[in-house]
């Protein structure tokens, strides 16, 4: 059993991006699903799928890649708040990542969005992780 599954799961698409593989599977959780649909949106896979065949259910992520350089689209990925170490900002302090090239994934009180959408709603929360 691991501690921190947001951490597992970031390192997942992590690891599967360096092998450069095309598709990762991952143990599923109401949260892991709404970054996965962030990811989607923000174009940082080419798709994704929930499978609920066992109790707790898998998503199966296709990883997107460059098309001339075959380079992975998601370059760096890192979890910011942690088990032994939350952080949490205000909706005057939310964090620009690449200075607003990446996103930053905020959980607020409105549910999972990235830092701009956070800023527009003027709400604050859990930075969970940085993506560029």
């Amino acid at each position: 059993m691991y501690t921190d599954p947001i951490a597992d799961y970031l390192t997942r698409i992590r690891n599967a991006n360096n092998a450069r593989h095309r598709v990762v599977e991952i143990p599923a959780s109401n949260l892991k699903k709404e970054i996965t649909k962030i990811l989607f949106d923000q174009g940082y896979i080419l798709s994704y799928k929930f499978e609920d065949n066992a109790v707790q259910g898998t998503i199966k992520i296709a990883l997107k890649y460059d098309k001339l350089t075959k380079e992975p689209v998601i370059k760096h990925i890192e979890r910011a708040s942690r088990p032994g170490l939350r952080k949490y900002a205000g909706a005057d302090s939310l964090p620009r990542v690449l200075n607003g090239l990446g996103i930053a994934i905020i959980s607020t009180s409105k549910g999972v969005m990235t830092g701009k959408k956070a800023k527009e709603l003027n709400i604050g929360g859990e930075v969970v992780c940085y993506v560029y």
